[in-house]
Protein backbone atom coordinates (compact mmCIF):
# COMPACT_ATOMS: atom_id res chain seq x y z
CA UNK A 1 0.00 0.00 0.00
CA UNK A 2 0.74 3.61 -0.52
CA UNK A 3 1.97 5.48 2.74
CA UNK A 4 -0.15 8.70 1.90
CA UNK A 5 -3.91 8.27 1.31
CA UNK A 6 -4.85 10.07 -2.31
CA UNK A 7 -4.39 14.10 -1.61
CA UNK A 8 -6.56 15.74 -4.76
CA UNK A 9 -5.58 17.13 -7.73
CA UNK A 10 -4.35 20.44 -5.59
CA UNK A 11 -2.46 19.52 -2.91
CA UNK A 12 -1.00 22.82 -2.13
CA UNK A 13 -4.84 23.77 -1.07
CA UNK A 14 -5.39 21.35 1.75
CA UNK A 15 -5.40 23.05 5.12
CA UNK A 16 -5.86 26.29 3.59
CA UNK A 17 -8.88 27.99 5.42
CA UNK A 18 -9.85 30.27 3.07
CA UNK A 19 -12.76 29.61 0.82
CA UNK A 20 -12.06 29.06 -3.09
CA UNK A 21 -13.26 32.74 -4.24
CA UNK A 22 -11.11 34.11 -1.43
CA UNK A 23 -7.86 32.01 -3.03
CA UNK A 24 -8.76 33.41 -6.07
CA UNK A 25 -9.28 36.86 -5.19
CA UNK A 26 -5.61 36.77 -3.52
CA UNK A 27 -4.19 34.80 -6.57
CA UNK A 28 -5.71 37.65 -8.62
CA UNK A 29 -4.08 40.39 -6.59
CA UNK A 30 -0.71 38.84 -6.58
CA UNK A 31 -0.57 38.75 -10.50
CA UNK A 32 -1.85 42.17 -10.65
CA UNK A 33 0.74 43.23 -8.48
CA UNK A 34 3.63 41.18 -10.03
CA UNK A 35 2.16 42.80 -13.57
CA UNK A 36 2.61 46.28 -12.08
CA UNK A 37 5.66 46.25 -10.79
CA UNK A 38 7.20 44.54 -13.78
CA UNK A 39 5.74 47.44 -15.72
CA UNK A 40 6.86 49.90 -13.46
CA UNK A 41 10.36 48.13 -13.50
CA UNK A 42 10.97 48.06 -17.14
CA UNK A 43 9.45 51.96 -17.26
CA UNK A 44 11.95 52.96 -15.22
CA UNK A 45 14.52 51.06 -16.41
CA UNK A 46 13.88 52.67 -20.18
CA UNK A 47 13.47 56.05 -18.54
CA UNK A 48 17.13 55.78 -16.95
CA UNK A 49 18.67 54.38 -20.21
CA UNK A 50 16.74 57.36 -22.15
CA UNK A 51 18.40 59.91 -19.28
CA UNK A 52 21.40 58.58 -19.72
CA UNK A 53 21.14 57.70 -15.64
CA UNK A 54 22.71 54.50 -14.08
CA UNK A 55 20.23 51.37 -13.83
CA UNK A 56 18.54 51.30 -10.81
CA UNK A 57 20.08 49.53 -7.66
CA UNK A 58 17.76 47.16 -5.20
CA UNK A 59 19.94 48.57 -2.18
CA UNK A 60 19.21 52.31 -3.02
CA UNK A 61 16.51 54.22 -1.10
CA UNK A 62 16.13 56.28 -3.41
CA UNK A 63 15.41 54.42 -6.50
CA UNK A 64 12.58 52.33 -4.05
CA UNK A 65 10.80 56.14 -3.55
CA UNK A 66 11.10 56.31 -7.49
CA UNK A 67 10.17 52.75 -8.10
CA UNK A 68 7.00 53.16 -6.32
CA UNK A 69 5.95 56.26 -7.35
CA UNK A 70 6.29 54.93 -10.67
CA UNK A 71 4.37 52.37 -9.36
CA UNK A 72 1.60 54.33 -7.83
CA UNK A 73 1.16 56.61 -10.86
CA UNK A 74 0.68 53.72 -13.40
CA UNK A 75 -2.33 52.23 -10.87
CA UNK A 76 -3.53 55.93 -11.04
CA UNK A 77 -3.23 56.05 -14.64
CA UNK A 78 -5.34 52.23 -14.79
CA UNK A 79 -7.89 53.73 -12.37
CA UNK A 80 -8.84 56.50 -14.00
CA UNK A 81 -8.54 55.20 -17.81
CA UNK A 82 -10.83 51.93 -16.69
CA UNK A 83 -13.26 54.54 -14.69
CA UNK A 84 -14.00 56.40 -18.21
CA UNK A 85 -14.82 53.11 -19.82
CA UNK A 86 -17.21 51.36 -17.30
CA UNK A 87 -20.78 51.13 -15.61
CA UNK A 88 -21.66 53.25 -13.13
CA UNK A 89 -22.27 50.10 -10.86
CA UNK A 90 -18.74 48.90 -11.39
CA UNK A 91 -17.33 52.07 -10.92
CA UNK A 92 -19.27 52.16 -7.75
CA UNK A 93 -18.22 48.73 -6.75
CA UNK A 94 -14.47 49.73 -7.17
CA UNK A 95 -15.01 52.65 -4.96
CA UNK A 96 -16.81 50.59 -2.04
CA UNK A 97 -13.62 48.09 -2.56
CA UNK A 98 -11.18 51.14 -2.54
CA UNK A 99 -12.30 52.88 0.70
CA UNK A 100 -12.12 49.60 2.69
CA UNK A 101 -8.79 48.80 2.21
CA UNK A 102 -5.58 50.55 4.17
CA UNK A 103 -4.09 53.52 2.13
CA UNK A 104 -1.29 51.73 0.34
CA UNK A 105 -3.68 49.63 -1.21
CA UNK A 106 -6.52 50.79 -2.25
CA UNK A 107 -5.50 51.49 -5.85
CA UNK A 108 -4.59 48.09 -6.75
CA UNK A 109 -7.55 46.90 -4.98
CA UNK A 110 -9.74 48.53 -6.97
CA UNK A 111 -7.60 47.01 -9.76
CA UNK A 112 -8.57 43.58 -8.32
CA UNK A 113 -12.41 44.38 -8.63
CA UNK A 114 -12.39 45.45 -12.15
CA UNK A 115 -10.29 41.98 -12.93
CA UNK A 116 -13.08 39.94 -11.38
CA UNK A 117 -15.73 42.35 -13.19
CA UNK A 118 -14.46 43.02 -16.49
CA UNK A 119 -13.88 39.91 -18.84
CA UNK A 120 -11.12 41.71 -21.48
CA UNK A 121 -9.50 43.56 -18.74
CA UNK A 122 -5.92 42.12 -19.15
CA UNK A 123 -6.21 43.26 -23.29
CA UNK A 124 -7.12 47.03 -21.26
CA UNK A 125 -4.41 46.52 -18.41
CA UNK A 126 -1.93 46.17 -21.51
CA UNK A 127 -3.33 48.73 -23.75
CA UNK A 128 -2.90 51.59 -20.74
CA UNK A 129 0.21 50.19 -19.21
CA UNK A 130 1.38 50.84 -22.96
CA UNK A 131 0.40 54.33 -22.92
CA UNK A 132 1.24 55.34 -19.53
CA UNK A 133 4.36 54.30 -20.57
CA UNK A 134 4.79 55.98 -24.01
CA UNK A 135 3.42 59.11 -22.26
CA UNK A 136 5.49 58.91 -19.50
CA UNK A 137 8.80 58.31 -22.08
CA UNK A 138 7.73 60.94 -24.40
CA UNK A 139 7.43 63.86 -21.67
CA UNK A 140 10.86 62.42 -20.44
CA UNK A 141 13.00 62.59 -23.48
CA UNK A 142 15.34 64.75 -23.32
CA UNK A 143 14.83 67.93 -25.97
CA UNK A 144 17.28 68.41 -28.39
CA UNK A 145 19.55 72.10 -28.17
CA UNK A 146 19.68 74.57 -30.64
CA UNK A 147 22.81 73.61 -31.75
CA UNK A 148 21.87 69.81 -32.71
CA UNK A 149 18.52 71.29 -33.90
CA UNK A 150 20.24 73.72 -36.29
CA UNK A 151 22.11 70.55 -37.18
CA UNK A 152 19.99 68.04 -37.38
CA UNK A 153 18.27 70.66 -40.15
CA UNK A 154 21.28 70.50 -42.19
CA UNK A 155 21.43 66.51 -43.03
Amino acid sequence: MSEAPFRGVFPHQHGDPRSLSERIHAQLRDRLQEAVEVAGLELMVELRRQQGRPAPETTSDADRREFEEIVRDLLAYLRGAFAAAIEPSDLSEVERAETQAPEPERLLVGQVVLARRLPDYWQGFETHRLAFAEARLKAAAPRAGWLARLFAGSR
